[in-house]
């Protein structure tokens, strides 16, 4: 019966015979229609096969009371026939589905496996039968829909396709009496059939807007006062608008909100310009579109709704970005329905908040796109709102530590960019909590690393100075901290790289616990060092930096009335307990606060650099104000304590030869000579109260200059500056008479000078010879140093006496200081570097048979033959391309001492012999089975784990440096290896050797990857013929 039903529709939309050449095309559509109507009115009276098709069809045209069989419109009477049929499919497939669904299953379908599929229902339909159906449903809403809609109303058909402009000069539907009647009837129809699913489909997929825009206009439409236009019913108008909400409510929310905004039009359009893609609609439906739209926005999950309307199918790039703006702006703006702007927002941000959580990355980035712009619109224009029901619920998981909200705070914020007071005065509450989030994630591999960094930075590059500094002082411990993590819990690694809140676990240890609370301090403050570097263009870093120099200055003004507080001794008998325990707990405050400051800068000094800190002159000039008030403490006592310490005499010097070379700068304006006049003071109490003639004299010399703006300059200024930074005792002496120009500084936030890498001080070679015997242990480190660089550099006397040389670095490598021993080893690296054929086999008879000197203490045997095995690698790294060449002695040495009875040596030997092998390259391909019969023994039989770990790295060693040519060199003993180390990954009981042989394992995968698998290249063969 589906297939009849279909059969006749087909009849009646097939396309007609070829069209007459002298006929137009209204005429030849015209003519197709009629043709095709009474071909089938013909055929249902003749076929046997369409009997029930008739029947059914009669039964449905005696109940449609719309049907008019008089109608001189061919147009309308193709249509009603169209009505007729859908509705007689309608009610057959409704009858068979119910029939299918209340008859009971065959006993052999109750026993149906999983594997076999159900049976179909009836109104499931065919694709060819689909095809029917849909050109069906095309013809009734090109032919007895669409034209009876009212201008502006739904896309015209003309903008459709070609054949929609025919179908418009066909039927002039608005001029029509009974219009309105066609297209009520025509939309009952098209909603009858969307009472079954499968028939469903059909419509809401390819007709949605038009019945949407039908129903709005029956429904809607102010009536014209036109008596020849018979207008609806307040019944039909109500039953129209309520099908009109059914529909609405039953369709995909992000569909209907897409119809809804093409129902609405574009722009009003300036008569005889362009046309636009979408046309003017009119006032009343624009109205009605807005409405909807807003109850669309403010029902649950509106918000999803929109944004998914309006971005689905967007590819990310710059029409997005503006499609994104636009949706922001609408989320905005308070609609008119809405009962209050409170109850609006109130519904509206908490699903905002909700875009920022998919998964799945091109919808979370462009959810993420909305929802930044919309909250950040939202905090700018309607700040309340903003702070009660966006702000506030984001920060307070963040505060309570119960969800990851650092990767949404990021977004909002650092995406964002746009700075605020009220975004920076939220994001301060939780900044704490941010920044503990960040050390944790730094001793740990976290997703969350970066956006806590990025928070951090982003709100000390935008915050107000003051208020940034605030935030640092909480941070390094200065001032108490607000809205920290609460004491007792503490984070640890959660699921996917997340962080998770857990109670801190009590330890019974008081060291253990001190030792924890002071390594997170100075973690915490390792930390924070990192974020203030990475500040480039800011001034904070130096403005705190400055701050605390200032603050150290006021304790040292104030160090002695503190001595003299802490040595009058209270009287305790007037005193209650709670006072004299305030008096005590007060002295030790202010103690930890003096070391805290102290810690804090010693990290700055030591982590940030000198540009970092001092970027502009002023910064620069702050300092020195700082140094020289330091400087000035206690002056007027004349402490002979104070002002006889060398270091801050040296420092003081320093400083003022840095004041000294920016006044002899080619370059220095009236801006840096009125920053300069803070100077003056300090400088003037200097140059009247200092012990120091030469610091006198130089102060005073550095006013006058800095007080005339470089109008008094002395002759000496420029040899002073230079010669205070080197030796200021010296410089006293003879501080007239020096000549030497100035040398600028090196810069350092500290005020400490490097010697210059050059050449060594020229003195004869036989002084550095005696100086590498002297006792002292500085002297003799820095003369083995120097004699290293002359064997370096193949100095000629070095080359002369190389056995004197040798013999002495030998000597010094017994020695037990470490500065003289690895200067020692270093030295003898450099000799086997440059005379290997010598110096090698002396080094290897050593480190085989013990150190040959007389003088050698035998007790410390062992202790020089690991030495040597140190020069030994040093000397195998240095080799290069002459490893195959001079390799072979060594390596003949090392596998002895794989039997060496002590540990240690073993150890070293084959550590020496892995940094030997990976350089080999071809040449070990007859040692091969040697080196894996040794291999393979000591992981087997070996019961020291530190030399099993030691040849289980020579294996990795050697596939790391073998890479590719593992397979060629290592192909008799490659089988071995890999079975040695499957031995160790499943039966070695020591956890690094396992590690050592997952690491070889994995190299060993990558070579057989490469080798099974080659990189596909392509190239291009130019043979030539002969």
């Amino acid at each position: 019966m589906t297939s009849a039903i279909l059969s006749a529709l087909n009849i009646l939309t097939r396309p007609a015979c070829g069209p007459d050449a002298q006929s137009s095309q209204q005429q030849v559509l015209l003519a197709a229609l009629e043709a095709n109507r009474t071909l089938l009115l013909q055929r249902l009276q003749t076929e046997s096969s369409l009997e029930e098709v008739r029947r059914l069809r009669e039964e449905v045209k005696v109940e449609a009371g719309w049907f008019c069989s008089d109608t001189e419109d061919v147009t309308w009477s193709f249509v009603q026939e169209c009505l007729l049929l859908l509705l007689a499919l309608t009610r057959h497939l409704s009858e068979e589905l119910e029939r299918f669904q209340q008859t009971p299953p065959p006993p052999a379908a109750r026993h149906r496996t999983p594997e076999l599929a159900p049976p179909l229902p009836p109104d499931i339909l065919s694709v060819a039968q689909q095809k029917t159906l849909g050109a069906a449903l095309q013809f009734v809403v090109s032919l007895g829909l669409c034209p009876y809609l009212s201008p502006g109303v739904g896309i015209p058909l003309g903008r459709r396709f070609t054949f929609g402009a025919l179908v418009e000069k066909l039927v002039h539907g608005g001029a029509e009496p009974a219009g309105g009647r066609r297209l009520l009837t025509t939309t009952n129809v098209l909603l009858q059939l969307t009472e079954l699913s499968s028939l469903a489909t059909l419509v809401f997929t390819r007709h949605l807007g038009d019945v949407m825009a039908a129903l709005c206009q029956l429904g809607y439409q102010p009536h014209r006062e036109d008596k020849s236009i018979k207008p609806l019913t307040v019944e039909e108008c109500r039953s129209c608008k309520e099908a009109l909400r059914k529909l609405l409510a039953k369709v995909y929310q992000p569909i209907v909100v897409k119809e809804l905004l093409i129902l609405q039009g574009g722009p009003k359009q300036v008569e005889n310009t362009a046309r636009a893609g979408l046309g003017s609609a009119p006032a009343w439906l624009r109205r009605l579109c807005g409405q909807l739209l807003s109850e669309r926005l403010m029902q649950p999950n509106g918000v999803q709704a929109v944004v998914r309307a309006v971005l689905e199918g967007g590819t990310g790039g710059d029409s997005d970005w503006r499609k994104c703006d636009a949706v922001a702006r609408i989320l905005v703006a308070c609609p008119q329905q809405s009962t209050s702007a409170d109850a609006y927002f109130r519904n509206i941000c908490p699903q905002i908040l909700e875009l920022m959580h998919f998964k799945d990355k091109l919808t979370a980035q462009q959810f993420q796109r909305v929802a930044t712009r919309a909250a950040l619109s939202i905090v700018q224009e309607r700040s309340s709102f903003g702070q009660q029901f966006l702000l506030r619920p984001l920060l307070a998981a963040l505060q309570r530590c119960t969800t990851p909200s650092s990767q949404y705070v990021f977004p909002i914020w650092v995406v964002g960019n746009s700075p605020s007071v009220s975004l920076l005065e939220a994001l301060e509450e939780v900044l704490p909590v941010v920044f503990t989030l960040f050390c944790f994630t730094k001793k740990n591999v976290s997703h969350l690393r970066a956006p806590c960094q990025e928070i951090l930075v982003w709100y000390l590059s935008h915050a107000e100075s003051s208020a940034g500094l605030s935030m640092i002082r909480q941070l390094s411990g200065l001032e108490e901290q607000k809205n920290e993590v609460a004491a007792g819990f503490l984070f640890t690694p959660g699921s996917d790289g997340g962080a998770r809140l857990v109670c801190r676990g009590s330890s019974s240890d008081e060291d253990d616990e001190l030792y924890e609370k002071l390594s997170g301090e100075q973690w915490r403050l390792e930390c924070l060092m990192q974020i203030l570097s990475e500040l480039k263009d800011s001034d904070l870093p130096g403005d705190f930096f400055l701050e605390l120099l200032q603050e150290l200055t006021s304790w040292a003004a104030a160090a002695d009335d503190e001595e003299k507080m802490d040595e009058e001794q209270p009287d305790v008998s007037a005193m209650t307990l709670l006072e004299v325990e305030q008096h005590l707990l007060g002295g030790a405050e202010r103690r930890a606060q003096k070391v805290v400051l102290l810690q804090v800068l010693a990290v700055m000094v030591e982590s940030l650099q000198h540009t970092e800190l001092l970027r502009r002159t002023s910064q620069v000039v702050d300092f020195m104000v700082t140094l020289l008030q330091r400087a000035c403490v206690g002056l007027d006592q004349a402490s002979p304590p104070r002002v006889g310490n060398p270091v801050e005499s040296q420092t003081l010097s320093m400083g003022m030869g840095l004041v000294a070379t920016m006044l002899s700068g080619p370059q220095v304006s009236a801006d840096d000579y009125s920053s300069m006049s803070k100077l003056l003071p300090p400088l003037q109490a200097l140059s009247q109260q200092h012990p120091d003639v030469f610091i006198q004299e130089l102060a005073s010399n550095l006013r006058a200059v800095i007080a005339t703006h470089g109008a008094f300059r002395p002759e000496n200024l420029n040899t002073t500056a230079g010669s205070s930074s080197r030796n200021p005792e010296s410089t006293a002496n003879d501080i007239s008479g020096a000549k030497t120009p100035v040398n600028k500084l090196p810069a350092s936030s500290a005020g400490s000078t490097r010697k210059p890498t050059s050449d060594p001080p020229s003195k004869p070679f036989c002084d550095w010879l005696l100086e590498a015997c002297d006792p002292d242990v500085p002297t003799r480190a820095f003369a083995l140093r120097v004699l290293n660089q002359k064997v370096h550099h193949r100095d000629p006397e070095a080359v002369q006496n190389q056995e004197k040389v040798l013999t002495l670095f030998l000597e010094n490598l017994e020695h037990e200081d470490s500065f003289i021993y690895l200067s020692a080893i270093q030295g003898l690296a450099a000799l086997a570097d440059s005379y290997p054929d010598r110096i090698l086999e002396r080094l290897l008879k050593d480190f085989q048979l013990g150190p040959s000197l007389s003088s050698s203490d035998r007790q410390r045997c062992l202790e020089t033959r690991l030495k040597l095995g140190e020069v030994l690698m040093r000397a195998s790294r240095a080799m290069g391309d002459l490893a195959p060449h001079l390799g072979r002695p060594l390596l003949g040495v090392f596998l002895q001492g794989t039997r060496d009875p002590d540990q240690t040596v073993r150890a070293s030997s084959l550590s020496n012999l892995g940094e030997l092998c990976q350089r080999m390259d071809y040449s070990l391909g007859p040692l091969a089975q040697e080196l894996s019969s040794c291999l393979t023994a000591l992981i087997k039989t070996e019961k020291e784990a530190e030399v099993r770990r030691a040849a289980v790295h020579v294996i990795a060693q050697l596939l790391r440096g073998l890479s590719d040519k593992t397979t060629q060199v290592l192909s008799e003993v490659l089988l071995d290896l890999y079975r040695a180390l499957k031995l160790v990954l499943r039966s070695d009981p020591d956890e690094v050797a396992v590690l050592h042989a997952q690491l070889a394992l994995e190299e060993l995968d990558d070579v057989m990857r490469r080798f099974i698998f080659p990189e596909q290249k392509l190239e291009k063969k130019i043979v030539v013929l002969p």
